[in-house]
């Protein structure tokens, strides 16, 4: 009888053993806190971009055209509804043969049935000196007949890692015949 008493407490023993292995054992971890530097950030800086947005829908070869709109009954003044796929040059000057520094790339849609007011879902993807490759992230509202129009930076790529701050849009020309439009930008952002 002796040997049944101290089976069971060798079995109990065993059970919490293992519980306790199970309890203290490492897991695969979902997030974990790390040293900025190690990702070789150092400190913050505030740097200003100054360029040109050439938007061209007319003529042999636009840079914007429409990918989807509104059914034919819309009889919108706004174009509400309208959806336009855009990879316009980035200038350093007005003039459509000035040097180019990128490309604005990605999609606006007008979003407001009231106003002209456009979603702007746009990567601003640069092409020259020091920022070469890298990209900044525009998310915004534009309401294009306002004087002047801000959209958040909210994110980066390559020398814009960890990028947030803001660009402010205001219409060089505007060709009322041709659609076709040239945009003074003036983009403030925050970047290690």
């Amino acid at each position: 009888m002796g040997k049944s008493k101290s089976l069971p407490t060798i079995f109990t023993i065993i059970i919490i053993t293992l519980l306790f292995s199970f309890a203290t054992a490492k897991s695969p971890r979902f997030h974990r806190s790390i040293s900025p530097t190690s990702l070789g950030l150092q400190k913050e800086k505030l740097s200003h971009l100054h360029f040109y947005f050439h938007d061209i829908v007319s003529g042999p070869k636009p840079t914007t055209v429409r990918v989807a709109e509104a059914h034919m009954t819309n009889t919108s003044s706004t174009l509400f509804g309208l959806l336009v796929m855009a990879d316009d040059p980035l200038t350093l000057g007005p003039e459509p043969g000035s040097k180019l520094v990128g490309r604005a790339q990605g999609i606006y849609g007008s979003a407001a049935q009231d106003e002209t007011g456009l979603l702007v879902i746009m990567n601003l993807a640069f092409t020259e000196g020091k920022y070469n490759g890298s990209t900044l992230s525009m998310l915004g509202r534009n309401t294009v007949f306002s004087a002047v129009r801000e959209m958040p930076i909210v994110g980066g790529s390559g020398a814009f890692r960890f990028a947030r701050g803001y660009a402010e849009a205001k219409t060089h020309t505007f060709d009322l015949k041709t659609g076709d439009a040239v945009v003074e930008y003036n983009v403030y952002v925050f970047h290690y």
